[in-house]
């Protein structure tokens, strides 16, 4: 019985690590994947409206900085959900990604 679960613990172990070694050889097509640069270009277009209305005395300098921190946060998911598929979004993911991004957005002005 014991020599059934370490078979079985070293299968897991394997497919694991071939999970990590597939998910970081992601090429540099994917990293430019359309649905990628959409969220990305929305970003940082995001990212320079509020150092813009920073600049302008439009928000706060603690206002601003909550902002940054949830495009931060929109850019880090984005990348730990990339690599679950080889370098790429699913549209499913896109959609999520722009509702959160749309939220920022209607922040930055107010």
């Amino acid at each position: 019985m014991n020599l059934k679960k370490s078979l079985i613990l070293a299968g897991v172990s394997l497919v694991m690590a071939l999970g990590a070694i597939d998910s970081a050889s992601a090429s540099t097509w994917s990293q430019n994947h359309p649905r990628r640069a959409e969220v990305n270009h929305r970003l940082e277009h995001q990212d320079m409206r509020i150092n813009r209305e920073f600049r302008h005395g439009e928000i706060g300098f603690h206002r601003a900085s909550m902002l940054h921190r949830e495009d931060r946060f929109i850019r880090h998911e984005e990348r730990f959900e990339a690599r679950f598929h080889h370098g790429h979004l699913t549209r499913a993911e896109k959609r999520a990604l722009n509702q959160q991004e749309n939220g920022v957005s209607h922040r930055i002005g107010r």
